[in-house]
């Protein structure tokens, strides 16, 4: 029988359950996503003109893709106090509060007066939104993956915790879908004059649909199981409290610093790429050196999204047979090598090269964010699982994410040339193969015994690869 300090394995979560489970994730981080992205394109797209009208054209977009960068510096906070609260209260509790602010802040952005009619405040209330926006985004993604990860069967982990991942490329997908419908119905100056405003307002009823799913969700059975560990010790010690489960911030620092460089690194490709491929694509490929329609690029990155939504479980099935390091590695190695290629397809100006260059791109993406989610949530203990690994997701977007549109346009303007931006991809790529090389496989990690012990536990002789599990956890 285990003891207060020893793990236990939860109860597997029946079939239907668990993928009412992962629904309720997918679905989630789809809407949050949709507000993230939809943000993105609309800074590439007209934001430049509605916010920063007096600036030159490429200047505006400079200015544009910054309020963009401002979310992520957001997402590092939303990380830490989420992660606390989370590790604390419970994945599920935050996670519908991290779904409320999103939306609310998505709706607020329809709602926003433009530079035409308020002057200065309407980038700063912009900005304030954007904000808000990041500080949701940065709780949202632990939650969702760690509540679908403590759920789901060990041996197909990667591949159900791979689903909360397409979330990315379906509201990437749906964003892009919007607003391309809309660019298309519309003209340019109705488009500009209230047509961008409808993507933003139809948030408010994606959020009551999600918000009535994840209602229907139970806890993480691994956190319950942790939760009544850590109230057992309490009451064995007179109701003093572990350090750790006080600050779970603090206890991932000192018993998983080297976890959370990890994670860091193995995010700096996966973020700088993606925003590239899909975001900064929308400003290279329209730009004078390209001379594509918007409507060209935005039809090339929707098409492109929907094959990374497809390809993610795919990658994620492929981690639970091979493991999570070298289908990580692969993504990695594979978005450098196409760096170059990339932007000399899109350079031939034509519509199938365009499309094969964000395909092939976000397929190699898909081989890095797949398993990113079980690599994550098996580095950490169960009681500060949500700080790490949303502490390191979310701190690396601040020097990946946030400014690589900022980096690649100003990189555009210096040199009209794509060639530094090729090298700055691939220099990210070096970073991640580095970080995921020089760590350990946790494929065959069990969530409920991982501990911050800095060694193993004695165990039986039977429950070998709970003894595994352990040692593997003190890296």
């Amino acid at each position: 029988m285990p003891t207060p300090d020893s793990p236990a394995s939860a109860p597997p979560t029946p079939p239907g359950s668990l993928r009412r489970i992962v629904a309720a994730s997918l679905i989630g981080t789809t809407i949050e996503w949709y507000d993230f992205f939809l943000y993105g394109s609309a800074a590439a797209l007209v934001f430049n003109k509605l916010f920063f009208p007096d600036s030159d054209p490429l200047v505006g977009t400079l200015l544009s893709f910054l309020t963009y960068a401002v979310g992520f510096a957001a997402r590092p906070v939303g990380a830490l106090v989420f992660g606390h609260y989370g590790d604390r209260l419970g994945r599920k509790k935050l996670l519908i509060l991290s779904l409320l602010m999103m939306g609310g802040a998505t709706c607020a952005i329809g709602l926003l007066p433009t530079h035409a009619t308020v002057g200065s405040a309407a980038p700063v209330l912009l900005t304030a939104l954007r904000l808000l926006q990041g500080f949701a985004l940065g709780g949202e993604w632990g939650g969702a993956v760690l509540l679908v990860s403590e759920h789901g069967d060990a041996r197909r982990r990667g591949f159900w915790a791979s689903w909360p991942q397409t979330g990315a490329p379906a509201g990437q997908l749906l964003a892009t879908g919007v607003l391309s419908a809309l660019t298309t119905l519309l003209s340019d100056s109705a488009f500009e004059s209230w047509g961008w405003r409808v993507p933003f307002l139809l948030s408010g009823v994606l959020v009551v649909v999600g918000l009535w799913i994840r209602l229907s969700v139970d806890e993480s059975p691994v956190f319950k199981a942790a939760l009544a560990r850590a109230e057992a010790r309490k009451a064995a010690t007179d109701g003093g409290a572990d350090a750790a489960e006080k600050m779970p911030l603090v206890a991932v620092l000192r018993h998983h610093w080297r976890d959370v460089l990890i994670a860091m690194g193995a995010r700096m490709a996966e973020n700088i790429s993606y925003y590239v491929i899909t975001a900064f694509v929308l400003v290279y490929a329209t730009s004078d050196h390209v001379g594509l329609g918007k409507q060209t690029a935005l039809n090339a990155v929707l098409i492109a999204s929907a094959v990374h939504f497809a390809v993610i479980p795919a990658w994620g099935a492929l981690s639970d047979r091979i493991g999570r390091r070298p289908v990580y590695l692969l993504g990695a190695a594979g978005v450098g090598a196409w760096a170059f290629p990339f932007f000399l397809l899109i350079d031939t100006k034509g519509f199938p090269a365009l499309l094969l260059a964000v395909t092939v791109g976000l397929i190699f993406h898909g081989a890095m964010y797949a398993p990113q989610a079980a690599f994550f949530s098996e580095m950490f203990a169960t009681r500060m699982r949500y700080s790490g690994a949303s502490i390191g997701a979310q701190f690396s977007s601040v020097a990946a994410g946030a400014p690589a549109p900022l980096i690649a346009t100003a990189l555009l303007a210096d040199y009209d040339s794509a060639t530094p931006i090729a090298l700055y991809v691939i220099a990210a790529a070096l970073l991640t193969l580095v970080a995921v090389g020089v760590a350990k496989e946790t494929r065959d990690r069990d969530l409920a015994a991982v501990e911050p012990t800095s060694a193993p536990s004695p165990r039986p002789a039977s429950e070998g690869a709970g003894r595994k599990a352990r040692s593997a956890s003190a890296q």
